[in-house]
């Protein structure tokens, strides 16, 4: 099932919206969809802590209390990682939209046929990033973890210690060295190596300062320092070639 979140302060935007998206999944016999609406983005903000989130936001941006950009923000750092589309009468907050990881950015009035091609491709990028995960054994049993729900990793005593956006997960004793075991980590590009025993998640770090890698949660983690430089300089590579990609794949949907 996939939850859509539709947020305007505009009634009738909302229902247009509603509607679109309600032609949208009749258009799409496979797909089964809920949507729920919220007329602000506390209240969106309020409802997806209660509930770990949605697949999928469309989000006005030009909102009272908090706008569309900043909602986006907010979700970040709440460890969300569903896909974000922003709908606006205005070309003028592009680059912010950029920030917050969004998947498209849309001009009002929204055209039914390019609407469609969007969530075709937003589904499309969710159901890859459902099936990046690792099994992790711990003492209570294997557990399945997203990929994209990982902070970061670090080795603690003998196991492998799992910061994820929904609590901490330790492995079992590890028996063969901490880079073997993050091997499926690292073939993945949002993860890099810092020093011997710990991994990070480029998707989660908002900067660099120092030896501080700062994460989308307000937590700031410390970078060995024979590490830092290198690091920066791969999370600037990884969010440049986002940039690229997110670039190259507007412009061929236009």
């Amino acid at each position: 099932m996939l939850q859509i979140a539709v947020c305007d302060d505009e009634e009738k935007q909302l229902n247009q919206t509603v509607s679109l998206l309600e032609c949208y999944l009749r258009s799409r016999p496979g797909l089964n969809g809920q949507i729920e609406t919220f007329l602000s983005g506390s209240a969106l903000l309020e409802r997806a802590k209660n509930t770990g989130g949605f697949d999928l936001y469309m989000l006005d941006i030009l909102m009272p209390d908090l706008n569309g950009i900043e909602t986006g923000r907010r979700l970040r750092a709440l460890g969300d990682g569903g896909e974000i589309l922003f709908l606006t009468n205005s070309n003028d907050f592009a680059a912010d939209s950029y920030d917050v990881r969004a998947f498209f950015y849309l001009l009002k009035p929204v055209e039914e046929r390019k609407l469609f091609h969007v969530l075709d491709d937003a589904i499309e990028k969710l159901n890859q990033r459902r099936n990046c995960a690792i099994v992790i054994n711990t003492a209570e049993g294997p557990r399945h973890i997203l990929l994209e729900r990982i902070r970061y990793v670090e080795r603690v005593g003998r196991c492998m210690r799992y910061y994820c956006t929904d609590g901490v997960i330790d492995s079992q004793t590890i028996r063969v060295s901490f880079r073997k075991m993050a091997a499926p980590l690292l073939a993945d590009r949002r993860f890099c190596l810092c020093g011997a025993s710990f991994v990070l998640n480029f998707q989660h770090v908002t900067g660099v300062k120092n030896h501080m890698a700062l994460l989308d949660n307000g937590q700031s983690v410390s970078l060995p320092r024979t590490a830092a430089t290198e690091f920066k300089k791969a999370w600037g590579n990884y969010w440049l070639e986002e940039k690229d990609t997110w670039q190259n794949f507007s412009s061929s949907s236009t």
